[in-house]
């Protein structure tokens, strides 16, 4: 792999698509659930608006987050929270990552008019207002004026983008849209990426505050944001759980999804309980917390395409 794409993925923070990648996936499949038709071009184009607006998000979260101080300030920055750091290393880099934040959105701007040619007329003001949402949550989760990030508004805003928006949108490319199923599942993938950003603000909660930046954990202290990210994780099981037995028909398969809570979220919970205070203890329990994620996010495609298949 080429230096340079190196240095865009790097950008780009791609390693997280992860947290758009799987609400997208569900979308299409549980509109195939309900209508038993496939769309490929509706597909191809909504992956690639999802993941332009995500590369756009992450990359303007670093050139915010960077001019606003909370960057510059953050002693803790990890692989799973900080930013990547890029803009603070390598200032003169501040172009090249405006043009790449730019770009991104013109990408999801004509994958958008790509979907017009492919859904039915009746969902075009549905699909532009997901996109203007998303596009405006992707600038203005950390920019000035609106800065939803630190107004307190940032855990509603991801959780909305990464869940309710995010399988929508995915249905729509498929000419589905407020179906019963496809709500049922809508809070499920926010609430799994919301986990990760709540332990990133316990790890990250001094240069939060001294920069200004108050979500959950900067507000009101590491020992409450404890335990809303331990409610988080527990609001995700029983969505899973109702989404599993009580909505979807035969989607008992949909349950595999809690496993990595059965295995992996104890040892989570252990460390978050003691060592809320601890932004190097934490670390250990933001690893997990990703792992917890991406097997989540597996899971519940894998239960899924076996729903299908019964």
């Amino acid at each position: 792999m080429s230096a340079r794409v190196t240095e865009i993925i790097r950008m780009l923070r791609a390693p997280f698509f992860s947290s758009i990648m799987a609400p997208l996936a569900v979308g299409l499949l549980i509109a195939l659930l309900t209508t038993e038709e496939f769309h490929l071009l509706g597909a191809l184009f909504v992956f690639i608006m999802g993941l332009a607006l995500h590369g756009a998000t992450n990359v303007y979260n670093d050139i915010y987050d960077t001019l606003q101080g909370t960057d510059r300030l953050n002693v803790h920055r990890n692989d799973f929270s900080g930013g990547s750091g890029i803009i603070v290393e390598n200032p003169d880099m501040l172009p090249q990552m405006v043009r790449l934040a730019r770009i991104s959105l013109v990408i999801a701007l004509l994958a958008t008019i790509s979907l017009m040619f492919v859904i039915k007329r009746p969902l075009w003001p549905v699909l532009w207002t997901l996109t203007a949402l998303s596009a405006f949550f992707s600038k203005f989760y950390t920019a000035a004026p609106i800065k939803l990030a630190y107004r307190g508004f940032g855990e509603i805003a991801v959780w909305f983008a990464f869940g309710p928006m995010a399988i929508l949108v995915a249905a729509v490319s498929q000419n589905v849209s407020f179906h019963p199923f496809i709500l049922a599942a809508m809070p499920t993938t926010g609430l799994s990426t919301v986990s990760i950003l709540m332990i990133g603000q316990m790890i990250d909660v001094d240069a939060d505050r001294r920069s200004g930046k108050m979500g959950l954990a900067a507000r009101y202290g590491n020992r409450v944001a404890r335990y809303a990210y331990i409610g988080i994780q527990f609001l995700l099981v029983l969505n899973i759980a109702v989404l599993a037995f009580i909505v979807l028909p035969h989607g008992w398969f949909v349950a595999l999804a809690i496993l990595p809570y059965l295995f992996i979220f104890p040892a989570v919970f252990s460390i978050v309980r003691r060592e809320y205070d601890n932004p190097e203890g934490l670390k250990k329990a933001a690893g997990l917390n990703v792992q917890i994620h991406l097997l989540f996010s597996f899971l519940f495609v894998v239960g899924l395409l076996l729903t299908l298949l019964i």
